[in-house]
């Protein structure tokens, strides 16, 4: 019999496979709707994946001054997209959750929702990109709600590397979502492998301190095919170190040779982290929905399991 996402991501001897992907604009009618979802899975069914972990897009322009290089448009309800994309392809999804833009008891309601008229249990919550705006609920409290909630999931965190190359507490961060009840996280996409190793070496060191087992770190890499996409991840936080831009935009190829970087990294990444016993993953993701980028996530998806596979299994030889 199967595993289930979550028995695989519980299981440090599996490898952990996914896709990540936006829902359609808000208003998409349900045909047209159904239609994407269709054309996305088909896009994939030549590759083996565990799962599609499912974004809930928020605006942002609360973190930064810098205007948005593409216009934000809402998105239909992650739930929603996360139900059809699981009776379309009869395989687990996450689904992203912002919490900030509700009350405490508007999140109970959505958690029952969610679980009812959705059937959705993998979840992760994002808190607040900034700390202005209005905030109604935060994270810690989000978490809280959850863990009193009577309906059960199965719950995961965001890490982000580049917090951890400026504030040195990301690990910190981590354990405190551990104590909240996250079982695995997910990165933002890597394009800084030192700052991914220090992050997972910090996590590492301190678990083993306090003789705790590390939970599942999920790297999200994504293709870049140009100046565009390189401004918007750098409008999303995302650090794309100098020298990575400029063989990016330098190349006659941008998207091939940003898969050449993802890979370089993730070797970098599991050269570096190997001894370390902390189970990694993989998400890959399109941040446009660019035709080029996408077919090239899916290339980059292929290239990078396949590298991740073999280091699972020489560990397993070893």
């Amino acid at each position: 019999m199967a595993l289930s996402l979550q028995e695989k991501i519980l299981d440090p001897n599996q490898g952990v496979y996914l896709i990540g992907t936006t829902p359609p604009k808000v208003g998409t009618d349900k045909e047209k709707l159904e239609n994407i979802a269709a054309k996305l899975l088909a896009r994939l069914h030549e590759i083996e994946y565990d799962g599609v972990v499912i974004y809930d897009i928020q605006d942002e322009s609360s973190r930064t001054q810098a205007p948005r290089p593409f216009p934000f448009k809402h998105t239909v309800d992650p739930c929603e997209y996360s139900q059809l994309i699981h009776k379309l392809s009869n395989l687990d999804v996450i689904t992203y959750k912002s919490v900030a833009q509700r009350e405490a008891s508007e999140f109970n309601e959505w958690l029952t929702n969610t679980k009812h008229q959705y059937g959705l249990k993998n979840l992760v919550l994002v808190g607040s990109p900034s700390s202005h705006g209005d905030i109604r609920l935060n994270l810690s409290d989000a978490y809280q709600a959850l863990s009193q909630h009577q309906e059960k999931f199965f719950l995961g965190g965001v890490t982000i590397a580049e917090r951890h190359a400026s504030k040195r507490n990301e690990h910190e961060r981590l354990l405190e979502k551990t104590s909240q009840g996250c079982e695995f996280f997910i990165s933002q996409a890597v394009y800084n492998a030192q700052a991914t190793i220090d992050l997972i070496t910090s996590y590492a060191r301190s678990c083993r301190q306090l003789g705790e087992t590390p939970k599942r770190i999920i790297l999200t890499f994504t293709p870049c095919g140009g100046q565009k996409t390189l401004e918007f991840m750098d409008w999303l936080g995302i650090s794309v170190p100098e020298a990575t831009q400029w063989r990016i935009l330098d190349a006659e190829n941008s998207l091939s040779e940003s898969i050449r970087i993802c890979k370089e990294s993730l070797d970098q990444i599991l050269k570096s982290c190997a001894h370390l016993d902390v189970p990694l993953g993989l998400n890959i993701e399109s941040l446009t929905n660019r035709k080029e980028e996408i077919d090239a996530s899916i290339n980059l998806y292929r290239l990078l399991k396949a590298t991740m596979e073999l280091t699972l299994a020489e560990k397993q030889i070893a």
